[in-house]
């Protein structure tokens, strides 16, 4: 049997289970709560392995392995910086949220400001992230599928990206929070089982040790000129090429990564879905254990494809890397096990690539469509007169639009590394949300003047960096190679979008004469203690 065909088998099953799973609760799914935030049934381990579900997404599993499989230690320090993040939204964020807010990051802010400036904007901020973050799944998946099926040709790939954005428009509209979170919780169990047989097998190889590995990754995939610089810093930012501007790059890109994650969307929401303050403690907690362990075995996976596959072969396969772990699974099933082994892996690590894509792009659809019907339709819009009815149906049609989106913008930024394209997402998120979030929660005077001021500030500067930076336009990896309007000469906009996040809330609030120290007090008791949560939203 080709990997082909055991691959289609693979990807058949594991669609048909994940169906019959959207099917069942789609039967659950009665009131507005149940659609939202699974209606806070979930225990805090499953929301945990949810989050973990939810959080290693392409751009974990394809992406990081892929971007230190062709950079080294450069490439690493994606694992560090996403992993790092969480303890951010652990101390900061996870349990005060939970006990603000009702079902969106809107929520929070709305409480103690006018609701519908506040609402708009974080309604617009939280689906500009969420399709940024879309962005990069429905590229893994073009990759990924187009690897597995033998597709070659970008035509081939732009209708695998449909196929996914479909699956996962099914998803979020027929199943809501409760599908999307049993997805995620049989992706989450699928994709570390993988990635560990794939690491165990790597380590066997090589006698369980790590020089010998590194050493191998380095000789077959350094540069010709000095191997050794594979395993340093400087191979993808800091180069002598890109002088300063590349070690700005690289803090650019740590700020947004270590910052990102308390201000992602599709995050934020799981933190809704438990009962109790202690269960989102817990939830993050496994969360932090789960994607921690994921991040070490990228260690291996990304070296290992470095070593056993090497450069030229991982760049033949996909520019960006993007197809390097599922070329090892390849490599090393049929080292170890012989063709029909490597058939088997590379199947067997695709259908859990495709898991992780699918439950990823659901996740990220319901956020962004939630906050459309919750925030913009039933309170802006409608001024909080939609019943719960119409919140739901609104939220399924915005999930339509929301995917047409994605995958139109996908089938465009297809041959750009997923981690890459991510670490957009958790600029724009760290530049917009996280600064109005953050002053919520902590500044007493802070009021909607700021919030309003932090969300558009961060979002717009970080969207207009991003548009004159090189990844738009100006070369071989951008997303229009014959143009060229490169005004910034950085990659991610962190180190410039973040702080003006922060100071135009700063300013938007001294600048306003509006202060509530009411409820400031009120919420500071609800974040501390939950009392009230259920009704956050409704005042």
């Amino acid at each position: 049997m080709s990997s082909t065909t055991l691959g289609m088998i693979l990807f058949l099953t594991f669609v048909a289970a994940t169906l019959a799973i959207t099917f069942w609760a789609s039967r659950q799914t009665k009131t507005a709560a149940d659609y939202y935030a699974g209606g806070r049934s979930f225990s805090g381990v499953q929301n945990g392995l949810a989050i973990g579900g939810d959080y290693m997404s392409a751009a974990s599993f394809l992406g990081i392995a892929g971007i230190i499989a062709l950079s080294g230690y450069d490439g690493f320090l994606y694992s560090i910086g996403f992993l790092v993040a969480w303890l951010v939204a652990l101390l900061l964020v996870a349990e005060l949220m939970r006990n603000s807010g009702k079902f969106t990051m809107a929520d929070v802010l709305a409480f103690r400001m006018s609701p519908r400036p506040v609402r708009t904007a974080a309604g617009v901020s939280t689906i500009v992230v969420s399709i940024f973050y879309l962005l990069a799944q429905m590229v893994g998946a073009g990759a990924l599928v187009g690897l597995l099926l033998g597709i070659t040709g970008e035509a081939g790939k732009a209708w695998t990206i449909v196929g996914v954005g479909a699956l996962m428009i099914v998803y979020v509209v027929f199943g809501g929070m409760k599908g999307t979170t049993w997805v995620q919780i049989v992706k989450a169990v699928l994709l570390m089982g993988g990635a560990a047989l794939v690491t165990l097998l790597v380590l066997g190889k090589y006698g369980f040790n790590l020089s010998a590995l590194l050493g191998e990754a380095a000789a077959k995939s350094g540069p010709a000129a000095n191997p050794g610089n594979f395993l340093i810093p400087g191979l993808k930012y800091g180069t002598e090429a890109q002088g300063l501007a590349g070690k700005i790059d690289l803090i650019s890109l740590g700020l947004a990564l270590v910052l990102g994650t308390a201000g992602l969307p599709h995050i934020l929401i799981r933190f809704y879905t438990v009962p109790t303050a202690k269960d989102a403690r817990k939830s993050v907690l496994w969360g932090i254990g789960i994607i921690g362990a994921f991040y070490l075995l990228t260690l291996v996976l990304g070296f290992g494809a470095a070593a056993l596959v090497g450069k030229d072969a991982i760049v033949a396969g996909d520019k960006a890397g993007n197809t390097a772990a599922p070329l090892l699974a390849q490599q090393i099933g049929a080292d170890i096990f012989g063709p029909v082994g490597g058939t088997i892996l590379l199947a067997l690590i695709g259908a859990v690539a495709f898991a992780t894509i699918l439950a990823v792009v659901a996740g990220l659809t319901l956020a962004s469509s939630s906050s459309f019907s919750h925030d913009l339709y039933a309170h802006v819009f409608k001024r909080g007169q939609a019943s719960e009815r119409q919140e739901v149906v609104v939220a399924r049609l915005s999930a339509l639009v929301i995917g047409a989106v994605a995958i139109g913008l996908g089938i465009l930024a297809q041959g750009q590394n997923v981690a890459f394209l991510v670490a957009l997402a958790f600029a724009v998120a760290a530049s917009g949300n996280l600064p109005a979030i953050l002053y919520s929660l902590f500044w007493k005077r802070f009021n909607t003047a700021g919030a309003v001021s932090a969300i558009y500030g961060g979002l717009v500067s970080a969207l207009v960096l991003v548009i004159f930076s090189p990844v738009v336009s100006g070369g071989e990896t951008a997303l229009f190679k014959t143009a060229d309007f490169v005004l910034f000469p950085l990659s991610n906009p962190g180190i410039v979008s973040i702080p003006l996040g922060f100071l135009c809330g700063w300013l938007g609030t001294i600048l306003s004469k509006e202060y509530n120290a009411a409820k400031y007090a009120e919420i500071e008791v609800r974040s501390l203690t939950g009392v009230g949560a259920e009704k956050a939203s409704e005042h």
